[in-house]
């Protein structure tokens, strides 16, 4: 890690050159105050991730933080998983049938305006080691992309589909109204705050491009999945340690729950931030 300069309130560790950062001296327990809060925004704005380490929050407290970036996000499988609607539950043992992430995806992109950020605290970690969460940076996805690709691209608009992860990957049973969000997003997206492009689909929730045959579709998906499959250079490694927080940028970062610890159990809870405002180009 390198220190980071430029803060006067928390200090700031980069994990990678690009994306990632432990953040110290703040106490998640407690308000910040608005110094430090604005300092924190700068941070997870140029870091995308921020981890806060030895943190030991109650749901209240874990939510009245999510709350200074916004309001809540309530997960569209919140009708199955009961509790507290604006805490998502993350819990994996030996008997688990899946583990929720456990593949590159940006979180609930199905909806119409999907979450800006999401905070996962994790308190149970894997006796034997293991379930390490990856981040990629989808600025630098973008980024590396040719020339020729890059036009190619703008002006598509691709479909994100809720029931690919929660019908077909987690076999849930749709709520009540029928059917999980369905929504079309153009796959090169400009971030509402930095205005840098953003690469845009996941192999969570993208289901094919419009207006393409179903064979171009799959080749181009197929080809940015595997780019960001397959380019360590996009990504940091989030090593978790019990009473750990990680806030992530929903808007321009994709992640994967790695599920490397079975039979071992891995437990923490998430609060995500609503967006303000439909993903655009």
């Amino acid at each position: 890690m390198a220190v980071v300069e430029g803060f006067q309130t928390i200090g700031v560790d980069s994990l990678t050159p690009h994306i990632g950062a432990e953040i110290d001296g703040v106490d998640l327990s407690q308000p910040l105050s608005n110094e430090q809060f604005s300092e924190v925004y700068q941070a997870w704005l140029d870091w995308k991730v921020v981890v806060f380490r030895d943190q030991h929050i109650n749901q209240e407290q874990h939510k009245a933080f999510g709350r200074r970036f916004g309001s809540l996000h309530v997960h569209p499988m919140q009708h199955q998983y009961k509790g507290d609607p604006e805490v998502l539950r993350v819990k994996t043992t030996k008997d688990s049938a899946y583990t929720a992430g456990n593949g590159w995806h940006t979180d609930v992109t199905c909806d119409e305006i999907p979450p800006l950020g999401s905070m996962l605290y994790i308190t149970e970690t894997p006796e034997s080691g293991g379930g390490d969460t990856l981040y990629a940076d989808m600025y630098l996805a973008y980024e590396l992309l040719s020339d020729k690709m890059k036009g190619i691209l703008e002006g598509l608009t691709a479909v994100h589909d809720g029931a690919l992860p929660y019908v077909t990957g987690y076999k849930s049973t749709p709520p009540e109204s029928g059917a999980y969000p369905r929504n079309e997003h153009p796959i090169v997206v400009s971030h509402p705050e930095t205005g840098k492009k953003v690469l845009y689909v996941n192999s969570g929730f993208t289901s094919h491009i419009k207006d393409l045959a179903g064979w171009e579709s799959k080749a181009i998906l197929d080809a940015l999945f595997n780019h960001i499959a397959t380019s360590p250079r996009l990504t940091c490694r989030v090593d978790w340690q019990p009473n750990t927080l990680t806030f992530w940028d929903n808007r321009c970062t994709q992640h994967h729950a790695i599920w490397d610890y079975w039979p071992n159990n891995r437990y923490g809870e998430r609060v995500s931030i609503l967006g303000n405002e439909r993903p655009a180009a």
